[in-house]
């Protein structure tokens, strides 16, 4: 009774492993040719997707480095604005006679503005300082004060507080300017002959 048990539980496994060697042939069986096809478009898809990615991350670390290398210094150029505003004041409010007993004090800190205005420029740091008469232009200037001052136009600017700057064409610090709001049309200059 035992060995027809035995034979009987063999016979099962025996069909167990039959099933799963054909199971496995299958599985190993050549796949069609659009099941290939179908693959390699996939995989194709999937490189080609793949190779963009690559590119767009190349291109935007690129550009990243490029705006890090123009603009990193942006900060430090706001600090040093202030310097060079006190210089540009200290520079303004020295008189002829105190120019002439301090030569040497007054050479000095003009140097020092002229090179703070060099190392600017190396560092495309650049000076944006209006004209009287120039249009105004929200981009570069802010507006301290509307004024209507006779013979000039509207929107154009008047008087200039405190220049701005750009730091690789872009807005560091805005020129501070008086704007007219004359409404009386501009009367020609009369000339005397």
């Amino acid at each position: 009774m035992m060995s027809e048990e035995k034979n009987g539980f063999l016979d099962d496994i025996d069909e167990i492993e039959a099933e799963l060697e054909e199971q496995e042939l299958a599985d190993l069986e050549s796949p069609s040719v659009e099941e290939l096809e179908d693959e390699n478009k996939q995989l194709k898809d999937r490189l080609m997707r793949a190779m963009a990615e690559t590119e767009n991350m190349r291109k935007r670390g690129e550009r990243d480095r490029r705006e890090a290398e123009a603009y990193g210094g942006t900060k430090l150029a706001r600090d040093l604005l202030s310097v060079h505003d006190n210089m540009a004041r200290a520079l303004e409010n020295i008189d002829e006679s105190l120019r002439e007993q301090h030569s040497s004090l007054t050479e000095g800190l003009e140097l020092t503005q002229r090179e703070l205005l060099q190392v600017f420029e190396k560092h495309k740091i650049v000076k944006v300082e209006p004209a009287n008469g120039d249009k105004f232009d929200p981009k570069l200037h802010q507006a301290m004060f509307e004024a209507p001052v006779p013979n000039t136009v509207k929107g154009t600017v008047i008087q200039t507080m405190a220049p701005g700057f750009t730091i690789a064409g872009r807005l560091i610090r805005a020129a501070q300017v008086g704007v007219s709001s004359n409404t009386d049309p501009v009367k020609p200059v009369e000339s005397e002959d």
